[in-house]
């Protein structure tokens, strides 16, 4: 699905030859600083490498349209924003923003309960916990319904109980919709467990 060739982004990170697979868990992995995140954003064009390709699909991300791409490639930063208004009105968001179609309030509490947000659609989303509104912005992820999924520290403001839920709802909604889960995640545990391929980066380069 991806493949990176002799790919140079500052001093930050240096890939010479990277593939990540289509329709897989994919968890990268690494210390703080390594590369992790500049990595995920190359993915959908948030940022563009110094030197080097970046394919999608087999076509270079320089030939592919940004937006179009975002809208298959979503990236959901670790500290994602939340909106002013309910929780419905962060849920929906997105799709407005994406030019796509408003999903129903069954769909939208269908997508709470994936998330495990014990919440009503009117509930004012700021007065939400820092856990509970990075679950909220991963559903409102979920809508998008993007053929993958950039997840940057996806459970890090929850306990580890709380992850471990979460990390299996989007494994399992991964396999069940046949998309792709590229994911930084702290927690080597979390990695070895859910993922299908593990991505290591030490100071910029992959080293397995």
């Amino acid at each position: 699905m991806f493949l990176l060739k002799d790919v140079k982004y500052k001093d930050i990170l240096y890939i010479k030859d990277l593939e990540i697979p289509r329709k897989k868990i994919t968890s990268i992995v690494g210390e703080s600083g390594s590369g992790k995140s500049t990595l995920l954003k190359l993915l959908n064009k948030l940022i563009s490498c110094d030197t080097g390709d970046v394919f999608y699909n087999n076509q270079p991300l320089s030939e592919i349209d940004s937006v179009e791409l975002r809208r298959n490639v979503v990236l959901l930063p670790q500290s994602p924003s939340i909106f002013s208004g309910s929780i419905k009105d962060n849920l929906l968001i997105g799709l407005k923003f994406s030019e796509k179609p408003l999903a129903s309030d069954k769909k939208l509490v269908e997508v709470l309960k994936l998330v495990k947000l014990n919440k009503e659609l009117s509930e004012y989303a700021n007065n939400l916990s820092g856990g509970e509104k990075q679950r909220l912005a991963i559903g409102r992820v979920l809508l998008l319904e993007p053929e993958v999924l950039l997840l940057d520290e996806p459970s890090s403001a929850l306990d580890e109980d709380t992850e471990n839920m979460i990390i299996m709802a989007l494994v399992n909604y991964t396999r069940e919709k046949n998309k792709t889960l590229i994911m930084i995640t702290h927690s080597k545990n979390v990695a070895y467990q859910f993922s299908d391929r593990i991505i290591e980066i030490k100071k910029g380069t992959v080293i397995n």
